[in-house]
């Protein structure tokens, strides 16, 4: 499976996402390798033996295709890539623009009363990490954030893990004196198998994108304290790049209108509301952005999952939305409601 998107970066050359499998990795030219920021596997790190590259991977299983990974690179004539120091927690590679960075943190490895405490101190640990390297490298805009962590919906100290982690979040984005609503980055929280470090990886830019919101659903940063003290910090989506080619990073998306998730236990009403609100976020995205021409079809879609046994039921309610050589990703991974049974996000 070898699938590429790409959008001009002024100066520096081509975004690119593609997926391969890491033999197909290991085995590019050492051109191809020049312009690559960072690799993610899956299920589990890919072993392709490239040491000034960030390689992580997010646990998750992924349902199409076994050892996939997701690439990310800049490819063109005049692109420069560095890499950051091999002793930082945070490993991370960089062109004039566009920084890509990783890193992982093992819970019971961080020094903490209770199981909550232990979670909350790597989220903050994780997050002041990568504010200190923007910060260092003046990629100082968040574009895109990835995070993954074990058993997002079980109990831990009186509440659900989730709710801890945008409580660990959210302190450490006001700690770092970053916005906490409206500037945010686009993002997603996946849950990961029990045991499983807490693995973030992330886009971040020197030139700030533009943060969209849907009209359909209630910004994340403003829901209700039901869902937790502490609201989850992400646009719906964002658009970082020049007019006209600027690439579009949809957030995690689901079946919520408002604030309420809607079609409980109805995986197929869940995937095609889920469809909806993307094609309400691609519709603002054209209103907003300068030369903006984003569709369903022009997307590469990666589909969280919760339950396997699931998956026909969504792969059919997709091939009647979209195109049959639509770019399309499975993974297993607990959403961050137990009521949503599957997660879209995308890149276009």
């Amino acid at each position: 499976m070898n699938t590429t998107a790409s959008s001009t970066a002024a100066g520096t050359g081509t975004l690119q996402l593609e997926y391969l499998s890491s033999h197909e990795v290991a085995s590019q030219s050492s051109l191809w390798w020049q312009g690559v920021l960072g690799v993610v596997g899956f299920e589990k790190i890919p072993n392709i033996g490239c040491a000034r590259v960030p390689v992580t991977a997010s646990m998750i299983r992924s349902l199409c295709a076994n050892d996939l990974c997701e690439v990310w690179r800049v490819a063109g004539p005049k692109v420069q890539l560095s890499s950051g120091s091999a002793q930082a927690r945070v490993s991370y590679r960089f062109s004039d623009d566009l920084l890509f960075g990783s890193l992982n943190i093992a819970e019971r490895a961080i020094e903490a009363h209770t199981e909550a405490g232990a979670l909350q101190r790597a989220t903050e640990i994780a997050y002041q990490e990568i504010f200190d390297v923007l910060n260092e490298t003046e990629h100082r805009h968040l574009i895109r954030v990835w995070n993954y962590l074990p058993e997002i919906n079980a109990q831990s100290g009186g509440d659900e893990r989730y709710r801890h982690f945008n409580s660990a979040r959210q302190m450490a984005f006001r700690k770092s004196g970053r916005a906490t609503m409206g500037t945010v980055p686009a993002a997603c929280a996946l849950g990961s198998p029990a045991g499983s470090p807490l693995s973030i990886y992330f886009l971040a830019a020197r030139r700030p994108p533009k943060m969209i919101e849907n009209p359909r659903q209630t910004s994340a940063y403003h829901y209700p304290p039901k869902f937790g003290r502490h609201s989850p910090i992400f646009s719906r989506a964002c658009v970082w790049g020049e007019p006209g080619s600027g690439r579009l990073f949809v957030s995690g998306t689901a079946s919520i209108v408002g604030h309420e998730t809607i079609h409980r236990g109805d995986v197929v009403a869940q995937t095609g509301e889920t469809m909806v609100n993307i094609a309400a976020l691609l519709e603002e995205a054209n209103r907003i952005v300068d030369g903006g021409h984003y569709s369903l079809n022009g997307l590469k879609l990666k589909v969280y999952v919760r339950n396997p046994s699931d998956l026909p039921a969504i792969e059919a309610t997709l091939s009647e939305l979209l195109k049959p050589a639509a770019s399309i990703v499975y993974l297993q991974a607990d959403v961050c409601r137990e009521d949503l049974l599957v997660e879209i996000e995308a890149v276009g």
